[in-house]
């Protein structure tokens, strides 16, 4: 899908950018899904590479009270629990996400894995590029016990009663409201929805994953109704999308209303740490700025996650 081809040898300019920074979506063990590296020692290899923390992300189980665990375990390193509103938990479950508000989560991502948007592991759905979660999906679709796939709108196109519950409690608790894997017209309306009520700190999920595939003008559109944009490295890393795109949206964007993550965790993809610096390496290549690259990965991920930066 690119010419572009990712730098696997990091350089010294590559680890500096991205030193003391946050990576805000990650996939490691414990988990229902085979992953390369559990929590405890994802924090031991950030603290050894000068990185400050990262957000344990579960397509099926909130993580909150594990990430105070790796925290207290590993001093140096802050992790960070969050939530997503898939079947596992209910849905667009308000009481879920109010006990992980009172539980110290930290962002609650739309549904993903089962949002109706999400073709990926439905037996009528893509069977490109599949995700490893497309399995367990598969797997449950063939128990009988799989719900119906969500949307945040109703009938009329608005945001649904249980959605916007949910953004108010998000509200509440000054969560990050992150978009999932939702579509772009659920993502629009959600985003306009969130800065009604006055939702400081809303994240786009990887703009540039297949079932969002948002232009750059439409990621410009959401920026300026006040979200972050988030650009994750296995996105282009594994094909999914062109790195030119991605610069281009960036570039139009504006740094300063962009975020890197790498959602890495996978057993057949790069260790988390290296993925963030080849991430930041490849932006060195097209002429990025180490300023940038800061921006992106260390300022603006500090402050969306401390809201008392």
């Amino acid at each position: 899908m690119s010419g572009i081809t990712t730098n696997t040898s990091p350089s010294s300019q590559a680890w500096e950018a991205i030193e003391g920074g946050y990576d805000l979506q990650v996939h490691v063990a414990p988990d229902v899904i085979a992953r390369r590296i559990d929590d405890l020692d994802l924090a031991k290899e950030f603290l050894a590479r000068g990185l400050k923390g990262f957000v344990l992300k579960s397509h099926y189980f909130p993580t909150a009270e594990r990430a105070q665990v790796v925290t207290k375990a590993v001093p140096g390193i802050r992790a960070f629990g969050a939530i997503a509103l898939n079947h596992s938990i209910g849905g667009l479950n308000p009481v879920a996400v109010e006990l992980a508000g009172r539980s110290g989560c930290k962002i609650v991502w739309m549904p993903t894995v089962d949002a109706a948007n999400e073709t990926a592991g439905r037996p009528d759905g893509t069977k490109k590029h599949l995700p490893f979660w497309a399995k367990i999906q598969l797997e449950l679709a063939v128990t009988g016990i799989n719900p119906a796939p969500m949307t945040v709108l109703d009938e009329d196109g608005q945001l649904n009663s249980a959605a916007r519950t949910c953004l108010e409690l998000i509200h509440k608790y000054d969560m990050i409201l992150a978009t999932g894997h939702l579509g772009r017209h659920e993502i629009l309306a959600l985003v306009k929805t969130a800065k009604e009520i006055g939702l400081k700190r809303v994240m786009v999920t990887h703009a540039e994953f297949p079932s969002q595939s948002l232009s750059a003008a439409e990621q410009v559109q959401l920026a300026d109704l006040g979200a972050i944009i988030e650009h994750c490295f296995t996105t282009m890393h594994t094909g999914k999308a062109s790195w030119e795109g991605v610069f281009d949206a960036i570039r139009q964007v504006g740094p300063e209303r962009c975020l890197l993550s790498t959602d890495l965790g996978q057993t057949i993809n790069p260790a988390v740490s290296e993925g963030f610096a080849m991430f930041a390496q490849t932006l060195l290549d097209a002429g990025f700025t180490t300023t940038e690259i800061r921006r992106m990965s260390v300022t603006n991920a500090e402050a969306l996650i401390d809201s008392h930066v």
